[in-house]
């Protein structure tokens, strides 16, 4: 609760009184998920100083923080979850990867453009198909997002 507000004092006390800052609420989201999706850096960064993880698998559809923020096109977020060693491939259980939520949850737009390019940046891999064996290239390619296609091309999608 004190993630899902923001009381970042609340959650220092919390961790401080031997609180797990890697456990799961009811959703299976973890305080950095939480601020993932919120776009919410300074949670975000007060969660990873109280030890939390960027690597947790949470949500019920076995994700990470990486991915929910990469399906949002919370740039800041991912740049730093990545910084934080956050798993650049990861697939959760609908058989997407962060660069795939990018693109298929994505609207193409700018948000999501410099999310794609944070996570090709990163080294993530970009032939990664999804469990239809689609790769991020087809996929781009398909819902006409050039911007994303000009990004995967010259990081060696096929």
């Amino acid at each position: 609760m004190a993630a899902y507000g923001g009381h970042h004092e609340a959650m220092r006390a919390l961790v401080a009184a031997g609180a797990d800052p890697n456990a799961l609420e009811h959703d299976r989201y973890d305080i950095v998920t939480i601020a993932a999706v919120a776009n919410d850096v300074p949670t975000l960064d007060v969660a990873l100083a109280l030890g939390a993880s960027a690597r947790n698998v949470t949500s019920r559809y076995d994700g990470t923080a990486l991915i929910a923020a990469a399906h949002l096109g919370h740039v800041e977020i991912v740049r730093r979850l990545i910084r934080a060693g956050a798993p650049l491939d990861h697939v959760n259980n609908l058989g997407w990867t962060a660069v795939i939520e990018a693109i298929v949850l994505g609207d193409g737009g700018p948000r999501h453009t410099e999310t794609l390019r944070a996570l090709v940046e990163a080294g993530a891999n970009v032939n990664l198909a999804d469990r239809n064996g689609q790769a991020p290239l087809a996929l781009a390619t398909a819902r006409g997002y050039g911007a994303m296609v000009g990004l995967l091309k010259p990081a060696g999608a096929k």
